[in-house]
């Protein structure tokens, strides 16, 4: 029961979790950081759990995530609820934390905020394969994700699929492929790689029937840093159709596999909350995919 959960410690917990360390909720919360640890020490022994991981910053621990995620939905009801009564709350504008992939970051998902008015956003960019993480930590109310079984505690509808083509610059091409077959050149080429947890590129070549692309490997960790790279010759990389594009028609970048490509089907999940603010934000970004993304 909720009267078993003080929320004063609770809302310590998110503190802490949010600003990295105790001294630095105890700022944000204006107490001692005596007070703070007293909170989440006294949260720990009436949950019987371990809570946080003390490192730096600090981390909530599988349980502390799920007390993490039930303050930070009480602070988001909390604040709907002050929004209704036409009220200001804390003086604080209605604030919405969502994960997202770099290139829906750098393509379609922008457009789709632009939609929604009177909302603040914190976005929080990491690999789409990881961004459900941040949801079941509980740092982050809504997720573009590749992950369509649900976390718990929230609900997941369909927004599309991304495409990617394999390309590069014509003159990489020309030194690097030549007139070889595809599948015999590219585990010798250059490949431009988002970081060390990509493996788009290895994924291609596996359709390839290779085990994986070249060793020779330039990691680029944005989406529009990754373009340029591949652009500039660096090596060819699996970049977005909706990036690609202008850049094929002004011949800066050539199809390595005419009528070849890749998808990844994206998916929106949230809090499975009763919030004003979620239901007109999973309304704009769905609405946006459904313009930007392939069926």
């Amino acid at each position: 029961m909720m009267s078993e959960l003080p929320l004063e410690q609770v809302r310590t917990l998110l503190a802490v979790v949010d600003e990295g360390t105790f001294d630095a909720a105890a700022a944000a919360l204006h107490v001692t950081p005596s007070a703070v640890s007293q909170r989440v020490k006294a949260l720990e022994q009436r949950t019987g759990r371990v809570l946080l991981q003390r490192s730096k910053p600090v981390r909530p621990t599988e349980s502390g995530a799920v007390l993490v995620r039930y303050a930070r939905q009480l602070t988001r009801l909390e604040r709907d609820a002050w929004g209704e009564l036409g009220l200001s709350g804390a003086g604080e504008p209605t604030r919405v934390s969502v994960a997202v992939n770099a290139d829906s970051l750098a393509t379609w998902f922008l457009p789709a905020l632009t939609r929604v008015a009177g909302l603040c956003f914190e976005l929080h960019r990491e690999d789409e394969d990881h961004t459900a993480a941040l949801l079941r930590e509980g740092l982050v109310m809504a997720a573009v994700t590749t992950a369509a079984e649900p976390v718990p505690g929230c609900v997941v509808r369909p927004l599309g699929r991304m495409r990617y083509l394999p390309v590069a610059a014509p003159e990489f091409t020309a030194t690097h492929l030549g007139g070889r077959p595809l599948a015999d050149a590219l585990p010798e080429a250059p490949v431009v790689a988002f970081d060390r947890k990509d493996d788009f590129q290895d994924g291609f070549a596996r359709r390839l029937g290779r085990a994986s692309a070249g060793p020779l490997r330039h990691h680029v960790p944005t989406s529009e840093g990754f373009l340029d790279a591949v652009a500039a010759g660096l090596g060819w990389g699996m970049v977005p159709e909706v990036q690609a594009g202008p850049l094929l028609t002004e011949g800066r970048l050539v199809l390595l596999a005419p009528g070849e490509w890749m998808d990844i089907a994206l998916h929106w999940q949230q809090w499975r909350l009763d919030s004003p603010a979620l239901a007109t934000l999973a309304e704009a970004v769905t609405a946006t995919a459904a313009e930007a993304l392939h069926p």
